[in-house]
């Protein structure tokens, strides 16, 4: 089926709770692009932080997922609930090795859209900077 997608409506909530800190919560409204190759979902998005564009795939399933950022910021993301996985961010500042522990990771696909929810724990240097929660729901257009 190639690259040709569904346009779609994403509506992304990110909760981090640093080791040490305050919770800090985004909520964005996104329009990008759903794609199924080979039985596998994906959803597709670009979006502007300090005036770089990244894009964003993620690949949906309920076992193991995939955020990859290219861009202005570059990021490797594996999400596993049987095991941790190795990841890189990678700015303009460097390349920062990482690993994640998924706590929790659902996939359900709709009529008309999707929910994806996961939480993972980044861990830096083997030591955890904190906890993450992800919320990814998108509607067809």
């Amino acid at each position: 089926m190639g690259d040709v997608g569904t346009d779609v409506k994403i509506k992304l909530v990110s909760s981090i709770t640093p080791t040490e800190g305050e919770q800090e919560t985004y909520e964005m409204w996104l329009q990008g692009t759903f794609i199924e190759k080979s039985g596998t979902h994906y959803l597709r998005y670009e979006e502007v932080q300090d005036d770089q564009t990244i894009r964003t795939t993620v690949k949906l399933t309920n076992e193991q997922a995939f955020i990859m950022r290219n861009g202005g910021i570059n990021m490797r993301l594996p999400l596993n609930t049987s095991q941790q996985e190795r990841g890189r961010y990678e700015s303009k500042f460097g390349l920062i090795p990482l690993m994640t522990e998924t706590n929790q990771l659902s996939y359900e696909r709709l009529e008309t859209g999707g929910q994806f929810r996961t939480e993972y724990e980044l861990i830096i240097d083997g030591s955890s900077v904190g906890n993450y929660t992800l919320e990814i729901n998108y509607t067809e257009v």
